[in-house]
């Protein structure tokens, strides 16, 4: 099998999937073909043995061959027309804006091209922290209290310190900040409105733990082990991402099965039918023994690798029951019985 990989784009997180990228290097035991998307949503064919961080942050990567999107894949052109870069599927590995959003998701699904990844509805939905509570509740998985607040009027807000601040449509913990006294608050606010124009406030409960589950849908759900990640207040940027090991499997949950049990079944009712055909991480607390969601990572950082038993088999299993396509057959009936009614 040949995967290829799908990174970068125009996003506040382009470095987070560059990391992912060169991580799963590493991991993956198929044939890789990587696929360079700039800030500039220009796409590049970068060879594999020559990959590195250094390569797009000093722009060599501009040196490499360009590619085009169309019809059933990624071409490159030449002196006798356009060849196709073969691979059987394209993991969509692009964190945040681009890759989460939608836009990339609406563009393999336009021309066709099988991919890992969250389609239009499931990006859309997951990339805003206010529609997946939304959504969440609807599936019937409890969240925290919460408000969304806007730029524009701030002085809404009335859930009381201490509390947590996010940008709504910003994954990776970036502009996130605590605030425990109201003296604080309009600073957590500009860190915050520099990255969206819409913020969740939910309340900030010391000391409680957080557990990722990572899995997808195959036959039947592939889940990883339950992770219980280590963290001060909460789970930084650097604690995420600044972290090289994180191809490495990492503490492991002191979960009891029951427990267990009640987190997957959480990630069935957030997973299906929404997501179908990703590999996806949701980010619990488990307050008074009932399970809250905290977030639904649809692409997370190096595809949660580390959380699984056996990486390769679960994406191999998933590239087998991608969702398939409706098809539309073309038949122009209404119009040419129209035509025929005026007798053309």
């Amino acid at each position: 099998m040949k995967i290829g990989i799908l990174f970068g784009a125009k996003s506040f997180e382009h470095e987070i999937s560059v990391v992912s990228a060169i991580a799963l290097k590493k991991v993956l035991k198929c044939e890789i073909v990587y696929l360079f998307c700039d800030y500039e949503r220009n796409f590049y064919l970068i060879p594999t043995d020559k990959i590195n961080a250094k390569k797009f942050s000093s722009g060599k990567y501009k040196k490499e061959t360009r590619l085009h999107v169309d019809k059933g894949g990624f071409y490159k052109k030449g002196l006798f027309g356009n060849t196709l870069i073969e691979c059987d599927v394209v993991l969509n590995l692009i964190h945040g804006g681009d890759g989460e959003d939608g836009k990339i998701a609406s563009i393999l699904e336009f021309f066709g091209i099988p991919f890992i990844g969250p389609r239009v509805e499931a990006s859309v939905m997951s990339f805003n922290k206010l529609l997946t509570k939304l959504y969440a509740k609807e599936m019937g998985v409890k969240t925290l209290e919460y408000q969304a607040v806007s730029k524009n009027r701030r002085d809404t807000l009335t859930i009381k310190p201490p509390f947590i601040v996010k940008p709504s449509r910003l994954g990776s913990s970036i502009g996130i900040k605590i605030v425990k006294d109201l003296s604080e608050l309009d600073y957590a606010l500009d860190v915050a409105f520099e990255f969206d124009d819409t913020v969740i406030v939910e309340p900030f409960i010391a000391g409680v733990k957080e557990y990722n589950l990572a899995g997808c849908k195959a036959d039947d759900f592939i889940f990883s082990i339950v992770e219980e990640p280590i963290k001060e207040e909460f789970l930084d940027f650097d604690k995420k991402y600044l972290d090289f090991s994180r191809t490495k499997r990492l503490n492991e949950a002191s979960l009891d099965e029951k427990s267990v049990l009640k987190l997957q079944d959480s990630f069935k009712k957030l997973y299906e039918p929404m997501f179908a055909g990703a590999l996806i991480r949701c980010d619990f607390f488990i307050i008074d023994n009932e399970v809250y969601l905290n977030e639904i990572n649809p692409i997370p950082g190096s595809m949660a690798n580390y959380l699984f038993l056996d990486f390769n088999s679960a994406i191999e299993m998933l590239c087998k029951n991608l969702p398939s396509s409706v098809n539309i057959p073309m038949s122009y009936r209404y119009i040419n019985s129209i035509q025929s009614a005026k007798g053309k």
